[in-house]
């Protein structure tokens, strides 16, 4: 059995895609209703619902394989206001660090490091956040590298994240993980313009990351969708018809477009909608290819997603429920939610997709675990 802390947990979508490979020793959280999704769906023994930097050492039992951070984003992003590591709560990584450092003069140091966070970390205040990122765990001892995985590879949403692996400099990393270039569907010119950005002996302890890309096709959004919801109700025509009126003419064409193609085909057609303001006005947003827009909470500087249900010429529309929402991170139905909708909602728009966490997990977590733990055999057998 591989360990794992997993800090900033939410309702422990790292756990999910780790699955029975993996056991959490510690899990961490400062929301008591996120906290209370957790304890549903793995038990509360092992996570501490307090703000991280009143986590101590002593709190971490045992030694991890691996020490995950999702730490918040809401200073990074683009939606953010701009405050970067240097904000509340986006600055909160340094007190992950400081036990991370802790941990070392323990002799109990992660031999891996996974920080996730928004595509936004890359480019915040002009990348030195981003340098002072991998400054950091450079410092600590560790190689590293970052890519954007977005989910849509492995479910029906749109959403990419900024994944930042490190490994211990001690530890061969096997050959099969390594890259001698970027790839271009997880390195994007972001990647490659922030290690460029990088100084010179920073560079040096970059890892290209070898990621194979998944061997299934993700469902479709329609694949996803309830029939008869119950914590959402449809809404009246005439909401419907407010919301088609808030569309610029491109997205209405594409609500008519979608009527012609669900009455030639007779087959239901899914979209989203996503209110937005623009210059001034708010405005319907819609897309019919099959996939969901990014699940943002209001903090996260978006609305609530919509959904659009075409049967013919019939039109209908309806928030997104809270198991669809969870569908969309690639939870299982046996996932427990929270009862109140908000909560499921911001569970959900504050989550890391598990099917990412299990793809890193298969192709470079557990390899990398099963080599250190073959050398160590080794060791003792010589």
């Amino acid at each position: 059995m591989k360990a794992l802390y997993e800090f900033f947990a939410g309702g422990g979508m790292v756990r999910a895609g780790m699955r029975e490979e993996w056991d959490c020793l510690f899990a961490n959280d400062i929301c008591e209703r996120k906290a209370a999704a957790y304890k549903a769906n793995w038990g509360g023994t092992h996570i501490k619902v307090r703000d991280i930097a009143d986590i101590k050492p002593t709190d971490l039992i045992g030694r991890a394989d691996l020490a995950w951070a999702s730490f918040p984003c809401q200073d990074l992003s683009l939606a953010g206001n701009g405050v970067g590591l240097r904000g509340e709560r986006s600055g909160t990584f340094w007190e992950f660090w400081r036990l991370m450092k802790a941990l070392e003069k323990e002799g109990r140091k992660p031999p891996l490091i996974a920080l996730e966070n928004v595509y936004g970390a890359l480019t915040s205040h002009d990348g030195k956040d981003f340098e002072s990122i991998v400054k950091a765990v450079v410092a600590g001892g560790y190689r590293l590298g970052a890519m954007v995985i977005d989910a849509v590879h492995f479910v029906p949403q749109s959403r990419p994240r900024l994944f930042i692996i490190a490994v211990d400099v001690s530890i061969p990393v096997p050959e099969q993980l390594l890259a001698k270039d970027p790839a271009e569907t997880w390195h994007p010119p972001a990647i490659a313009k922030a290690f460029e950005r990088l100084p010179k002996k920073l560079q040096t302890h970059w890892i290209w990351w070898h990621l194979p890309l998944p061997l299934t096709t993700p469902k479709g959004l329609k694949d996803l969708i309830e029939d008869d919801p119950k914590d959402v109700q449809w809404h009246t025509p005439e909401e419907t018809n407010r919301l088609c009126s808030m569309m610029t003419p491109v997205n209405r064409l594409k609500v008519d477009l979608a009527i012609e193609q669900a009455k030639r085909n007779g087959e239901r057609v899914v979209g989203t909608i996503y209110r937005r303001m623009r210059y001034g006005e708010q405005r319907a947003e819609v897309r019919f290819d099959g996939v969901s827009g990014c699940l943002r909470t209001q903090s996260g500087g978006s609305s609530r997603q919509t959904i659009i249900v075409i049967d013919g010429d019939i039109v209908r529309s309806r928030l997104i429920s809270r198991r669809e929402a969870a569908r969309l991170m690639g939870l299982d139905d046996d996932y427990k939610l929270p009862e109140h909708y908000t909560d499921a909602y911001q569970l959900m728009g504050d989550g890391v997709a598990a099917p990412v966490v299990r793809h890193l997990a298969q192709h470079i977590f557990n390899p990398i675990v099963d080599a250190i733990r073959d050398i160590g055999l080794a060791d003792k057998a010589a």
